[in-house]
């Protein structure tokens, strides 16, 4: 079964249909691949990175485009295990990403350095989820 790698045509136009004009945070869970799978015409096919190798290089590359839109990390973690859900999901890394709005993450993947540079993320991973998230003023209880 092949996992969620890029946004369906409807989820990008329903992105797209939202405010551009007020901060983002991308909720970002990533699941690797053991091996990364580079296109035959890729300078790392036949390397043997790992998805982990090809997603640092993703990350490593990428980090100029992101800080040039205003993107900023403000959350990393590693899960170690689900509470509530499904016992088979594992995700191999969890984090937040900030914008300055989703014009800014729209220029982001559609920057052509970022457009090369996106290519380790396909290579390295398996499946993700990637949830835009409105920032709110935490209230008085949990989770509000």
């Amino acid at each position: 079964m092949s996992g969620s790698i890029d946004p369906s045509r409807s989820q990008f136009d329903a992105f797209k249909a939202l405010p551009r004009d007020q901060p983002i945070h991308m909720l970002n869970l990533i699941r690797l691949k053991p091996h990364a799978e580079y296109p035959a015409d890729h300078p790392n096919h036949g390397k043997g990175l790992s998805g982990l190798d090809a997603y640092r290089l993703y990350g490593q590359t990428s980090a100029e485009v992101f800080a040039r839109v205003g993107g900023r990390q403000v959350w990393v973690g590693r899960p170690d295990g689900v509470v509530t859900g499904p016992q088979d999901e594992h995700w191999d890394l969890a984090f937040i990403a900030e914008y300055p709005g989703a014009g800014a993450f729209l220029a982001m993947v559609t920057d052509p350095d970022y457009r090369e540079h996106v290519k380790h993320r396909t290579a390295g991973v398996a499946d993700s989820r990637l949830i835009r998230m409105a920032p709110i003023t935490p209230g008085e209880g949990f989770g509000e």
